[in-house]
């Protein structure tokens, strides 16, 4: 486990899944961790008391992040309560599957507000608070660099999230603020258990390494690129996909 005794971590859309990983592990790491949470409370609970149980501190906060009015009162919650914050991670996002024919504004509209515009107000509000050495990472997705035609919408913010990575990087590192991209492969989570099985075969036939990935294998990245280790990386996405290409 890394060093992050001291740190402050906040974890959007953290409540379960990959999100979940992240907060267990940076708090194992050493961190204190805002959970947040959109609707599910009950989840978020259980998120913390695994938290307390292993030692660590968390406390969740609900925020919907498409929604602006929600972002400043999330970071204050953040400072209040641990009294500083060194690492945000934009974890919070939606996904539909689509085609050309079902596209609609609405969900235009759904997938941008809270994967693109959401994203980039939270890093604006959390910003105006990190320390020199604090830490922004953006969870993007693997369909970013190889687009979808059964996701076209959602394959297009996680292009824009990874232009953000890029423009936030070279935007804060004068106040040696680190922004990092992960992009994920195909990981098992409780949101695609339904298609899961009916994809892993597909997906882990074009995977070098031969298995689904895990909430865990994402958030040992997340660990790596908040840490000293990952001290001269910035403004860049790494693929922890097992090495593959949708």
């Amino acid at each position: 486990m890394r060093n992050l005794s001291g740190k402050v971590a906040l974890v959007t859309g953290s409540s379960k899944g990959i999100g979940a990983g992240i907060a267990k592990r940076l708090a194992a790491d050493g961190a204190s961790v805002v959970v947040n949470y959109s609707r599910s409370a009950e989840d978020a609970e259980l998120v913390v008391q695994a938290i307390a149980a292993a030692g660590g501190q968390a406390f969740a906060v609900q925020a919907d992040l498409s929604r602006p009015e929600d972002i400043q009162p999330l970071v204050d919650a953040a400072v209040q309560r641990f009294g500083r914050l060194d690492i945000l991670v934009n974890n919070a996002g939606v996904y539909q599957v689509d085609s050309l024919d079902s596209i609609t504004a609405e969900s235009v509209d759904m997938h941008f507000n809270l994967n693109v515009r959401g994203l980039l107000l939270v890093t604006q509000a959390a910003a105006r608070v990190l320390p020199p050495g604090g830490v922004i990472v953006n969870i993007s997705s693997g369909v970013a660099t190889s687009p979808q035609p059964m996701v076209h919408v959602y394959s297009a913010t996680k292009g824009a999230v990874d232009t953000l990575t890029r423009t936030l990087g070279t935007a804060l590192g004068a106040r040696r603020i680190r922004v990092v991209g992960i992009a994920p492969g195909f990981v098992a989570t409780e949101g695609n258990a339904e298609s899961a099985a009916a994809m892993a075969e597909h997906l882990v036939g074009k995977t070098p390494l031969g298995r689904v990935g895990q909430p865990s294998d994402i958030a040992a990245a997340v660990s790596y690129a908040v840490s000293e280790d990952a001290a001269w990386v910035t403004g860049t996405t790494l693929d922890v996909a097992g090495g593959l290409v949708f």
